[in-house]
């Protein structure tokens, strides 16, 4: 459910806004690439502060140059502030045209399948098949968003006890196993 704690940015006012805005889970997962996990999901507290509001219509609404800069400002919101400034106006515009400016609606609206959650995921602007499955499993392990058929379609993401993204991070323990994962697997990959 939303509102319950959770340990994605490791910041309780930056925590607190994942766990109370599902639009800020969108934008912190979207900012999670090239950065720290917990980088990433700091993300969207600090657009927060900024701007001094945070949903669609105010993102999408925001003149471009002075959202970038925004995300810019130290610490700036990515180590790419101006492509991702972009990607969250284009997220936020994208949601305003398609789901009414309602970010939860991909996956409550017409009481969608988990396959069907993970379809309108990957339309969205900036995430590709991956980025997908992982906010899937993060919606299921922590938020309590369980449509049918959710663990499968997040594949090896929403397997039970797994620890191989943002999904399994609870505690300061769980973002080690996690790092730890992502380290090996790519060592795996160079050798």
């Amino acid at each position: 459910m939303w509102g319950m704690g959770v340990h994605l940015a490791g910041e309780p006012a930056a925590d607190e806004l994942l766990a109370s805005s599902p639009l800020a889970l969108l934008i912190g997962m979207l900012l999670d690439q090239q950065v720290p996990m917990e980088v990433a999901f700091a993300g969207p507290a600090k657009i927060a502060d900024r701007l001094g509001a945070f949903d669609v219509a105010s993102i999408a609404g925001a003149d471009d140059e002075s959202f970038a800069a925004l995300c810019a400002t130290p610490p700036a919101v990515h180590r790419f502030p101006g492509s991702m400034a972009k990607r969250i106006q284009a997220l936020c515009r994208f949601l305003a045209d398609e789901y009414d400016g309602v970010p939860e609606a991909l996956w409550t609206r017409d009481d969608p399948s988990g396959a069907e959650v993970l379809r309108r995921l990957k339309q969205l602007p900036g995430y590709g098949d991956q980025k997908a499955r992982i906010f899937l499993a993060l919606l299921g392990k922590q938020f309590d968003v369980r449509p049918a058929g959710w663990r499968e379609a997040a594949g090896a993401y929403g397997e039970e006890g797994s620890r191989r993204s943002i999904a399994d991070v609870v505690d300061d323990a769980t973002l080690a196993d996690v790092r730890a994962y992502k380290k090996e697997m790519k060592a795996a990959a160079k050798r």
